[in-house]
């Protein structure tokens, strides 16, 4: 038995109302306190970016530049317009993109253009007023019976300075590295020595020795004439006068040697040389037009080294490709036969070479290859002693077989997808005219195939003519080439012989680096260019 039912009772019109109207109002408070964060966040972001911009922008104006400022203050504009602007929603989705793309993409290669152009490297990597300092620093020597000024060490954002006291005159000066002396008004004195000064902190006798190698570096230029001397201590508590065995004389654009009365002239070409053609080592960095370009291609000693590796790349990245293509396609073809048995733990083993980082599988197989106590020598070949990565022969063919190995899962993966999207109607249709097994193959099913991979086949290749880690990790580009001035192997491929140009050695050279880079985006651009016109003609397959 159930009790009554009670009814609500009715709601008026004007209870709805005013239901729908707190309603309403309760969903514009969300909004507007939901509109308030993102609106925060939005000007805290923008602050954070335009505070970065300004910084950014004074550092580099202090250091003589104007084109970078100007860029960033451009940029920095648009971002703030794209994002306070009402609208412009699809500008706001890209603007990031774009400008990560700018910064990691195009201003690199903009950069890389640049050095190309000019003779920047190892002595050739600053501007000519730090080559003359560094000149006149280098060759200092103490004068005789220099006078012995009592210093302090002082530290002001990271840097080390000298506060001097002269012994003649008493007055007190502070100086840093290329930052002449300069009077100090109301100092910290301590027995007729300054101690201290405002703005800038003493350092201890602990921190002294902790620093001792960079301050007995320092060299403080006792006025804004760098010939009339630099102020050096040892100890933190005695500096010295030096003197520097160069003279520089800006107005005649030279550098004399006081000893022997050498002068040398600005060349040109970023450095100071003698009319015997003698050299000061230290120079700057100066627009050298095409002359990389051109020493690239007619200096004997890099043309030989660098055509060699030029024609082992392009031979290398073409038999990478058809190596492992032709094993993937063959392997492929083998077990995606329907009589093939166990067939998915077979592709398992098949890819596992491909589970495995690269760089690390190269170097296992450099083990292996090892002369002495390689596995392949002393099992294989029951003890031999074959030099398999010292002899530029068989240190090419290690190469291709290790990048056979590594290689062919990825040929392997392609062409079994390849293969089981083929339409089996087209090959039904071949069987029924009486077509063999290879007619079949070479008619019908390997062009559609090469339809799929073509593209592939293509990247590999541009992937292959850069394949950096296998090169450094096995060979290393050895067995070098001895008459070379560069730093360059037989082995070598365009991509290692830059690195190596440009950071390995005593002597780099980052424009003939540059410049190789370039040369090596135009050649792999024109092959992929006419490789991706050639797969226009397989699409006709379709």
């Amino acid at each position: 038995m159930t009790g009554p039912t009670l009814e609500k009772p009715p709601v008026s019109p004007a209870e709805r109302a005013a239901q729908r109207r707190q309603k309403r109002a309760i969903a514009y408070a969300e909004a507007a306190s939901a509109g308030w964060k993102v609106w925060t966040a939005k000007i805290v972001m923008l602050g954070i970016i335009d505070a970065l911009a300004v910084y950014a922008i004074l550092v580099l104006v202090g250091q003589g530049q104007w084109l970078v400022p100007l860029i960033i203050g451009v940029v920095g504009v648009a971002i703030n317009v794209v994002y306070l602007k009402p609208g412009l929603l699809p500008a706001k989705y890209l603007t990031p993109g774009l400008v990560f793309l700018f910064v990691f993409q195009i201003f690199v290669v903009l950069f890389s253009a640049y050095i190309a152009f000019t003779n920047y490297g190892t002595g050739h990597n600053s501007t000519k007023e730090d080559a003359v300092n560094a000149l006149l620093l280098q060759s200092q020597t103490r004068v005789d019976n220099s006078p012995v000024y009592p210093v302090s060490v002082l530290e002001r954002t990271g840097d080390f300075f000298l506060l001097a006291t002269d012994p003649k005159t008493h007055q007190v000066y502070v100086g840093g590295k290329n930052r002449p002396l300069e009077k100090v008004e109301h100092p910290d004195m301590s027995g007729g020595t300054a101690t201290g000064a405002p703005g800038y902190r003493t350092l201890n006798f602990n921190e002294i020795v902790q620093n001792q190698d960079a301050i007995a570096a320092l060299s403080v230029p006792l006025t804004k004439d760098p010939n009339d001397g630099y102020l050096k201590t040892t100890d933190g508590t005695n500096a010295y006068v030096f003197l520097s065995n160069l003279k520089w004389d800006p107005q005649a654009n030279t550098m004399t040697d006081t000893k022997t009365g050498t002068v040398y002239y600005d060349n040109g070409h970023g450095s100071f040389q003698a009319k015997d053609g003698q050299k000061l080592e230290v120079g700057w960095s100066v627009w050298v037009g095409f002359e990389n370009f051109v020493r690239a291609f007619t200096d004997a000693s890099i043309r030989g080294p660098f055509f060699a590796v030029l024609a082992w790349t392009i031979v290398f990245a073409f038999l990478s490709v058809a190596t492992t293509f032709i094993l993937g396609l063959f392997l492929a073809i083998v077990f995606n036969d329907p009589r093939m048995k166990s067939k998915r733990y077979y592709r398992i083993v098949m890819i596992l070479p491909y589970a495995f980082p690269a760089f690390l599988s190269a170097l296992v197989w450099a083990g292996l290859y090892n002369t002495d106590f390689g596995f392949i020598n002393q099992v294989i070949f029951g003890g031999a002693s074959i030099p398999w990565l010292t002899d530029p022969w068989l240190a090419k063919f290690a190469i291709l077989f290790t990048n056979l190995w590594l290689g062919f899962p990825y040929m392997f993966l392609v062409c079994t997808g390849a293969l089981q999207s083929l339409p089996e109607d087209v090959v039904e249709a071949g069987r029924m005219d009486g077509a063999s097994v290879w007619q079949i193959f070479r008619h019908l099913k390997f062009p559609l195939l090469l339809v799929a991979v073509a593209p592939l086949l293509i990247s590999s290749f541009a992937f292959n003519f850069n394949n950096f880690n296998l090169i450094y990790m096995l060979t290393g580009g050895g067995p070098a080439f001895p008459n070379a001035s560069i730093n360059v192997g037989a082995t070598d491929l365009l991509i290692s012989m830059v690195y190596k140009v440009a950071f390995v050695g005593s002597s780099r050279d980052y424009g003939l680096a540059s410049a190789f880079s370039i040369i090596i985006f135009l050649l792999v651009a024109a092959i992929s260019w006419v490789g991706f016109r050639q797969t226009k003609v397989l699409e006709e397959l379709n």
